[in-house]
């Protein structure tokens, strides 16, 4: 085994527009809907049935387009998107559910995408994620996932230790 280099390599990933067939591995795209529409899958199809659900704004400060940790949950969905109609970035990775023994994401594996902001992404079980990120000093996000979700339900792959590398969202 070969020791990384002391200063971590920075991984370019182009942000490509989201689409549902594009993050279809990844999750849904969820657009709006009329009003009275039946439920059907289009909707975000959520798994929250691991204790309380949470759901809140969460207010972020300058992101920028670098980092170095991927996550995900094995437990529970996630949903995200930004208020105010600002478009943001999300990396992510497929999921590693059935695959308990792996601790990190293939690295040739994330993706980026850019996210309107007149929708919201769900997240499947399991998918590695890295975000949201944006330019702007801050952006406020809902998110919907479990009340412990970040306690009980948050395995992360630091990308530096793994990998020697830094990704940055182009």
């Amino acid at each position: 085994m070969s020791a990384l280099p002391a200063q971590p390599q920075i991984w370019p990933v182009a942000a490509q527009p989201i689409t549902p067939e594009r993050f279809r591995p990844y999750g849904q795209v969820i657009w709006a809907s009329a009003d009275g529409k039946q439920f059907d899958r289009e909707d975000a199809q959520l798994q929250l049935d691991q204790g309380i659900p949470r759901f809140y704004i969460m207010r972020l400060h300058h992101r920028g387009r670098r980092f170095d940790k991927i996550t995900q949950h094995r437990r529970c969905t996630q949903c995200l998107g930004s208020l105010g109609g600002a478009t943001w970035l999300m990396a992510v990775a497929p999921s590693a559910i059935n695959w308990p023994e792996l601790e990190s994401p293939e690295l040739e594996s994330i993706v980026a995408f850019e996210i309107p902001g007149d929708c919201f992404i769900k997240l499947e079980v399991g998918t590695w994620h890295a975000g949201p990120y944006f330019d702007s000093e801050r952006l406020d996000f809902y998110n919907l996932e479990m009340s412990d979700t970040n306690v009980t339900d948050h395995q992360s792959c630091n990308l530096q230790t793994s990998y020697g590398i830094v990704v940055e969202i182009t």
